[in-house]
């Protein structure tokens, strides 16, 4: 279809370009001579068209390259869109130990509790590895952990909720005849990008865990801000 259409327009132009004295006298001269063409003859007009076919062609690749970047281009768009346009969505849940039992600490400073057993951690903000929350997304948190005591005669727990160096709540258990005492509370904290938050385990105090789970800490996002 391109190629009737590029024919038909060199055909036209041939025939609408009015000869001139000395388009005449050129074709005098031709006239009889097999090496000799006239300007619109068939030949011309077929190179005419084979050029101008190949031009077509280059630039319908082109269209169809920049098609695809285009498409590309507005599903991201979509992407992003869905991605902000929604509420973010930020929670953890993880508790002390992987296996076994026993306790841990003491240690000579104030250290985080490392919760190694993740129940879930939608969003990726809490590293096991550390036992650090650190709010990816400005907003309203909520914070939770409990901690058990170390199953001794005498009782010596005691464990802080941090954010960053700012202790913010507590739970304890250091004295008594009751070795098997639990305790939890919780917190409900505005969060910047960047801020961490934690459980520490104050200088020369214990806690025990075994399968029951019973040293947990998790958390997750109210609403953004």
């Amino acid at each position: 279809m391109k190629k009737v259409i590029v024919l038909i327009l060199a055909f036209g132009l041939c025939q609408s370009h009015p000869r001139t004295d000395e388009d005449n006298d050129k074709v005098s001269q031709c006239e009889g001579s097999a090496s000799c063409c006239n300007i619109c003859s068939p030949t011309s007009v077929t190179q005419k068209m084979g050029e101008l076919g190949e031009k077509v062609a280059n630039l319908a690749e082109k269209i169809t390259f920049l098609e695809t970047r285009l498409q590309h281009a507005e599903k991201e768009v979509l992407e992003l869109r869905s991605l902000t346009g929604g509420t973010p969505q930020v929670a953890f849940s993880a508790a002390l130990r992987n296996s076994g039992s026993g306790n841990t600490g003491p240690f000579n400073t104030a250290t985080p509790l490392q919760y190694a057993k993740v129940f879930s951690n939608t969003g990726n903000s809490y590293n096991p590895s550390t036992g650090i929350f650190t709010a990816m997304i400005s907003g309203t948190y909520f914070f939770r952990f409990s901690m058990f005591n170390n199953l001794a005669p005498t009782p010596n727990s005691v464990v802080s909720l941090m954010k960053n160096n700012e202790r913010l709540t507590s739970v304890w258990d250091t004295s008594g005849t009751d070795s098997n005492d639990m305790g939890s509370n919780a917190v409900v904290i505005p969060l910047k990008v960047g801020d961490n938050m934690y459980v520490q385990l104050e200088p020369n105090r214990v806690v025990y865990d075994d399968g029951m789970n019973y040293n947990t800490f998790s958390g997750f996002l109210l609403f953004p801000m």
